[in-house]
């Protein structure tokens, strides 16, 4: 049987893109795990090519972070970035998606099938696409280690992306109100959160997924 009208089939590709201001900033590609009415999730591990701004890549493999706010967060406020091939070259992960939502869960693993960390994003909720679903990443994070320890991350970054205009008043208050929405979701381990997501094992036969040739077009009719 078939996925459902609107739903991705299980094992096809998806591509998950950050969109900015009627622009592309991230593209990557994911194999499809499961879709449902309550949560789409997404595999990806290393090895798999994607898409982001030259700079993001050149910090990330330099692990510059601290010039983020230099130089990354004002080449998006101004719309001055060209995208390069990236390849995703750290530990399996798992992207849980649910409707409408203002945040994603991210969940790590080691090649042995260990979890390394869960990794709340916040970002716009997604919206399918021909190809895969559109976001934007808001630059806020909360990190989660395996024993529960919680801690918030880039809450500097997402202080300069409000100061730059690129995360507005109304979404500052959507990532307030999911803020303790996430907190109470891992509090009950519902969601994304439910403990049968840490036994997730990549099906050994998938092949890495691709980007399609048309991965940076705008859908006609959308603009972000």
């Amino acid at each position: 049987m078939g996925p459902a009208e609107g739903m991705f089939a299980t094992g096809s590709t998806v591509v998950r893109r950050d969109v900015f201001r009627g622009k592309v900033w991230t593209a990557t590609p994911f194999r499809v795990v499961s879709d449902s009415d309550d949560i789409l999730s997404l595999a990806l591990w290393p090895g798999v090519a994607r898409l982001a701004p030259t700079h993001q890549a050149a910090l990330s493999s330099s692990r510059r972070y601290e010039t983020v706010r230099d130089i990354a967060l004002p080449n998006l406020a101004f719309g001055k970035w060209e995208l390069t091939a990236w390849t995703w070259r750290t530990n399996s992960k798992l992207t849980l998606v649910q409707p409408g939502a203002y945040f994603s869960v991210n969940l790590f693993f080691r090649e042995a099938g260990e979890l390394v960390m869960s990794y709340v994003n916040f970002e716009r909720p997604v919206r399918r696409t021909p190809i895969g679903v559109d976001t934007f990443d808001l630059l806020l994070d909360l990190v989660i280690e395996p024993d529960g320890a919680c801690r918030w991350k880039d809450e500097d970054e997402y202080e300069q992306a409000r100061r730059l205009g690129i995360v507005t008043d109304d979404e500052h208050r959507h990532v307030q109100q999911a803020r303790e929405e996430v907190l109470a979701l891992f509090a009950q381990r519902t969601g994304p959160f439910d403990e049968r997501w840490k036994s997730w094992r990549r099906e050994a036969h998938w092949e890495r997924p691709a980007l399609p040739a048309n991965a940076t077009d705008l859908p006609a009719g959308r603009v972000e």
